[in-house]
């Protein structure tokens, strides 16, 4: 059995100058934590097979599904007091969009997948305990009505990731109507 996801890439029709190509890099033992599996339904997915080992490779960036057309996005705006003509996704690549069921457009990105042209010398990780906490705060600001990015999975890497101490690395997939933002105009 394959994963499958029936991407569109919509945003990577744009000029080249608002994304840079970029695939996850791979981590050395993704574990599914978490699965969202209305979610998962409700995108059009098989939730079984996300659950397989195959599913869980995809969910951390170890494996691209068919279809996947995987970018991070530039986009500019204020740091420290100042006007910064171009950020980006230091650390979330966006794999494609799907439909799903209600006919809604949803992206679906990567976050903590690795370093991207836009990672200013950071190392495009994520730690576990960053990751179940936008899966908490999202799905509960979902279930309070307040539309905001949602979590698919929460996948851990099999690796460590540096921080202030040693921390188990992982991988956050969600989703969003679309992941454009202010800083996407001001680019």
């Amino acid at each position: 059995m394959t994963v499958h996801f029936p991407f569109q890439n919509t945003y990577s029709a744009l000029p080249a100058s608002f994304f840079a190509r970029v695939a996850p890099t791979p981590v050395a033992s993704p574990r599914l934590i978490k699965l969202n599996r209305a979610l998962a339904v409700h995108l059009g997915l098989d939730p079984d097979l996300l659950e397989s080992p195959e599913g869980a490779e995809i969910l951390a960036g170890k494996r691209l599904p068919e279809g996947a057309d995987p970018i991070a996005m530039a986009y500019a705006g204020h740091q420290f007091g100042q006007f910064v003509p171009q950020l980006g996704d230091g650390r979330a690549i966006l794999l494609g969009e799907v439909i799903d069921t209600d006919g809604v457009r949803r992206d679906i990105q990567l976050k903590g997948s690795g370093p991207t042209p836009f990672s200013r010398r950071g190392d495009g990780r994520a730690a576990l305990g960053p990751v179940l906490r936008e899966y908490i705060v999202s799905e509960a600001m979902f279930a309070l009505g307040i539309p905001t990015t949602r979590s698919l999975a929460a996948v851990t890497s099999g690796e460590r990731v540096q921080r202030e101490t040693m921390l188990p690395g992982a991988v956050l997939t969600r989703v969003a109507s679309s992941h454009i933002r202010v800083g996407t105009f001001q680019f």
